[in-house]
């Protein structure tokens, strides 16, 4: 979400206020209820779009389910649903881990070794006929960190074996995984030897294994590299930002997060790459599963992308003593969460106003508008197009973003509908009487609502790829559209 000030994308938590102190899931339940209703920005929208029947129906559901809860994760889990009933993002409900209750150490090695299969092979041999292979099926030897497997087919099952291993636990020889012979179904043991379903398994390309939501890359046989592939796994394997050239007309820049603690990263690849970006004619921006951060983050950026002033549509604070909590917490500690100390006179403005509001929306602009325009002194004539891809894994800052640089007549928004979890944000995190749980809620609303919603809708791509194009082809497509081939 665009800032306010930078203090409103630090996410805060706080003790709650007081309650009944009888910690059953069904006074849990009450809490979340009753507060998530006095302070979450949302609450009242929602209601007026779905009508107090539906709620009511809604909470006469979950509170049969929650008087039969057995555990405090099932009662986690239903808490959440509960919630669910208002959006989909910026809400949250985590159990608090206690000192007594952390998990004890468990010995490297567990019972349930001993029960463990072992291939019986020849491994000498076996990697003899693997480097001979020349068909690209999934029989070989991969790689996935701490592992070395080896997959062979014996009869009519695929079994993929430890060759070496950084867990203490697993073996050389011993079984890692399972496939039946036409690769619908399968076991995959996990680090602790439990056995995990494999829903998904995909070969990409010639050297890439996916495995439910891990990647296994091909050590031998050798295949040459397909570039386009490589490119796709650098890109959405990456923990932090990089720019590539693709080719000499063409830069891809990967952001896979605006997390504030990247923004340092993300302004080191711009800097250090500032020469290409200002020579060369397209730029592509892969923020495939971005799901947000700090506005911050992406302010280097957009100086490349500007065309003409940004429209940005600004938020409201919903007031109330628990809320505003928050300011005054921010006020008293400045310096913890790294605010310059100029900041706080702010910080007390902004506190009092929302005080002599409680109960109502307020904004805390000081023009006291409700759209914000960026004027930029130029136009930076490179990158001349630039393609933008997103998909259902963008939200929050992520969509801010997006709504930004639509705007201007370079940009090009290429790839699937985002998430949609924008216009009810800024969260604020809160433990249970009993300090069981931490409820996050979010304390702003956009002025964007109700004529240009984001919630629930997302933001549409000006190129829809559909299924036919695998992800792993989608930058490959971008680049022949910008170059027009």
């Amino acid at each position: 979400m665009l800032k306010i000030k930078t203090l409103f994308l630090i996410f805060l938590s706080s003790s709650s206020f007081s309650f009944a102190q009888n910690c059953t899931c069904e006074s849990n339940f009450q809490w979340v209820k009753k507060t998530f209703e006095e302070n979450d920005a949302g609450y009242q929208y929602m209601i007026d779009k779905k009508g107090i029947p539906a709620y009511q129906a809604h909470n006469n559901e979950f509170l049969s389910k929650i008087k039969n809860v057995k555990s405090d994760t099932e009662c986690q889990q239903t808490l959440y649903e509960w919630l669910k009933f208002f959006r989909s993002g910026h809400i949250s409900i985590k159990m608090i881990e206690k000192d007594n209750q952390q998990a004890q150490p468990q010995p490297a090695v567990s019972a349930i070794d001993s029960k463990t299969e072992t291939v019986k092979l020849d491994l000498k041999k076996f990697e003899k006929e693997v480097v001979s292979k020349k068909d690209t099926d999934i029989e070989g030897i991969w790689e996935v960190d701490p592992y070395t497997i080896g997959i062979k087919k014996f009869g009519d099952v695929y079994k993929g074996f430890i060759i070496k291993s950084g867990a203490e636990n697993w073996k050389p020889y011993e079984l890692k995984l399972t496939f039946n012979d036409d690769k619908t179904k399968g076991t995959y043991y996990l680090r602790n030897k439990t056995g995990q379903e494999i829903h998904n398994m995909r070969l990409v390309g010639k050297n890439y294994l996916e495995i439910n939501d891990f990647t296994m890359k091909r050590v031998s046989p050798k295949f040459e590299k397909e570039e386009g592939i490589e490119t796709y796994y650098q890109a959405i394997l990456a923990q932090k930002p990089f720019l590539k050239e693709l080719n000499k007309t063409t830069l891809l820049l990967r952001i896979p997060s605006f997390n504030g603690a990247l923004k340092k990263d993300i302004d080191s690849v711009i800097t250090a790459n500032q020469s290409k970006i200002e020579s060369t004619e397209i730029l592509i921006i892969d923020i495939r599963y971005n799901g947000g951060g700090s506005d911050n983050s992406f302010s280097k950026i957009i100086p490349y992308l500007y065309t003409n002033p940004i429209r940005s549509v600004r938020t409201q604070l919903y007031s109330t003593k628990l809320n505003n909590q928050r300011m005054l917490d921010f006020y008293d500690n400045y310096q913890k969460y790294g605010m310059p100390v100029e900041e706080r006179e702010y910080l007390k403005k902004a506190y009092d106003k929302l005080s002599k509001n409680l109960g109502k929306f307020v904004s805390l602009q000081d023009d006291g508008k409700t759209v914000g325009i960026t004027k930029m002194d130029k136009i930076s004539p490179y990158p001349k197009n630039v393609g933008i891809i997103i998909n259902d894994g963008n939200g929050s800052t992520a969509e801010e973003f997006l709504l930004a640089t639509k705007q201007s007549k370079k940009v090009k928004l290429f790839g699937t509908t985002t998430a949609g979890v924008l216009d009810i944000s800024n969260m604020y995190f809160v433990n249970s009487p009993c300090n069981e749980f931490k409820l996050g809620y979010s304390l702003s609303k956009s002025f964007r609502i109700p004529d240009m919603a984001i919630d629930g809708k997302g933001i549409q791509p000006d190129y829809f790829i559909d299924k036919t194009i695998p992800d792993y082809q989608w930058i490959d497509f971008v680049n022949d559209v910008l170059n027009e081939k």
